[in-house]
């Protein structure tokens, strides 16, 4: 994998843009490679949480405008599908996946983001769907995962103007969690990312499960999912394992993922 890096730190995958000459954007090289490192995480039983970042200041600029000018519609077509489906399957891995955003995330790169369960952004972040003013649509998902993030109100607001918001106005909006100083930012994913891997692995990745689920399909079939998963979670020996560690209020807890 030349542009996309999948480090691990004890159960975190640290999984990274690397093109910092071309500020990261996605062509079908970095696609192919972000698959591949999607693949690679998921495979990794040992990984309880994944970080997405980008190397250098910025975090993913957008689809590579360079390849994307020759594009005819169907070209165009398998591109968008391709990364569509790429950002797909990070959306629905298994294990928590969190955004440090440390710098732009416009096109393709706020797309990215989007796929991810939750984004944490530096202070020097900013977010856009500039795609109009190129003649084109978001094409990875920005229509879709935008409107049900911020709202469909917002969302028009940011992909009808092509405008770029900051952190801040990101976070009041809904579109990133928390913000934090550039030098804190990866240290904070990390401790998220800490926080969530001490945990239940099954029992998080039954209620990530619940959750997409639940966003998708009406109320009662997503309390039917959350039946399941909630007796699927009363089956495991990490659930023995949580509930004697409260009644004997012990705070260490020895989860297996079984």
């Amino acid at each position: 994998m030349s542009f996309v890096t999948l480090e691990r730190q004890r159960h975190v995958g640290i999984l990274t843009l690397r093109r910092p000459e071309a500020l990261n954007a996605i062509n079908s090289q970095v696609l192919a490679d972000l698959d591949a490192a999607i693949d690679q995480a998921e495979a990794d039983e040992d990984l309880h949480a994944v970080i997405v970042t980008g190397e250098g200041r910025t975090f993913a600029t957008g689809a590579d405008i360079g390849e994307m000018k020759e594009y005819s519609a169907a070209q165009g077509c398998v591109f968008g599908a391709y990364g569509g489906q790429v950002f797909q399957k990070l959306a629905e891995l298994p294990k928590p996946v969190i955004a440090a955003v440390n710098g732009f995330a416009l096109g393709g790169g706020c797309e990215l983001a989007m796929a991810c369960d939750i984004r944490l952004a530096s202070e020097t972040a900013r977010f856009g769907q500039p795609e109009v003013g190129l003649g084109i649509t978001p094409g990875f998902g920005g229509t879709q995962r935008l409107p049900r993030i911020v709202g469909l109100s917002n969302a028009m607001d940011l992909i009808f103007s092509g405008r770029t918001i900051g952190a801040v106005e990101a976070q009041v909006i809904g579109l990133v969690s928390r913000v934090y100083p550039p030098e804190a930012l990866f240290l904070e994913a990390m401790k998220l990312a800490g926080a969530i891997c001490a945990n239940a692995p099954v029992a998080v990745r039954e209620a990530k499960r619940c959750i997409h689920v639940g966003m998708q399909t009406d109320l009662q079939t997503g309390l039917a999912f959350e039946a399941q998963a909630f007796g699927i979670c009363c089956g495991t020996e990490d659930k023995d394992e949580g509930m004697s560690a409260f009644l004997e209020k012990r705070k260490e807890k020895n989860f297996t993922g079984k």
